[in-house]
């Protein structure tokens, strides 16, 4: 009885320790700057959400940066979902000369920093005149060896006498993976949904490189630059700006929470 009450006193710190940033940064969002400076500073809600919000509008274009940073994570979600999951499928259960040597420089490729890769990158998207487009910052994300490990780990758990029959029943291969594979790799789709958007909306040090004009910032680089003054900064609005901006990852997550831990387990567990 004693361990468990330890446990449980252990998780609801943990839990208060992993939240409470979450809540202050909230929570300073509707505080002035004296508030937030004030020693110790204010923990409970103020009444300067309509007017940070106001001052938030005449400085940056959030309706703008939200489009921006929602579109390019969908349309880098929706294609990470077809790339990942089809060379997952043909890792997993198609046998083709060198398909070891193919996972292998996959999986080595997680070792190699992607800042290394920023310069010939860029120097590639200028001489190709696509700087400061979307194209620009969705393209080279692409590269992800996690998102194709997670799914073809998935895949190999996946019974091959259940793709064998389907192709002896006269299935082609398109349809076995369309509806047989990928309704019973739910867990993990979900799983490469949640890394992969909360990857591409939390993005910061590329668009940083590329984009190059504000209309075109998604929420990281529009917060980096919200308030360039280095000696009176507005921390109530810069808080209220990262609160917009966290919220709709957090909804993701809580409602996809378990679908992400039981895709990212599925891979751990053989047949």
């Amino acid at each position: 009885m004693i361990k468990k009450i330890g446990v449980y006193l252990f998780l609801i710190v943990a839990a208060f320790l992993s939240l409470f940033p979450f809540y202050f940064m909230f929570v300073s969002g509707t505080n002035t700057n004296q508030a937030i400076l004030s020693a110790p500073p204010r923990l409970l809600p103020g009444s300067m959400l309509l007017e940070n919000f106001s001052i938030l509008l005449e400085k940056m274009d959030i309706i703008r940066v939200a489009f921006n940073t929602l579109f390019i994570s969908i349309v880098f979600t929706v294609l990470t979902l077809i790339l990942y999951s089809s060379a997952g499928y043909v890792l997993a259960k198609f046998e083709f000369k060198g398909k070891g040597l193919i996972f292998g420089f996959i999986m080595v490729s997680m070792m190699i920093p992607a800042q290394v890769m920023y310069v010939p990158l860029f120097q590639l998207f200028v001489s190709a005149n696509m700087t400061n487009t979307y194209t620009s910052v969705i393209l080279p994300s692409l590269a992800n060896a996690f998102g194709v490990f997670l799914m073809r780990q998935n895949m190999v758990n996946f019974p091959t006498a259940l793709v064998e029959a389907a192709r002896i029943d006269g299935y082609s291969e398109f349809g076995i993976f369309c509806r047989i594979v990928i309704p019973n790799v739910k867990p993990a789709l979900s799983a490469l949904v949640i890394y992969m958007f909360t990857n591409m909306w939390n993005n910061f040090m590329w668009p940083l490189i590329v984009l190059e004009t504000d209309d075109m910032y998604n929420f990281p680089v529009a917060l980096a630059v919200l308030d360039g003054n280095p000696t009176n900064k507005n921390f109530a609005v810069i808080l209220l700006a990262t609160a917009i901006a966290t919220l709709p990852i957090l909804v993701i997550f809580m409602a996809f929470q378990k679908q992400f831990v039981a895709g990212v387990m599925g891979g751990a567990v053989k047949e």
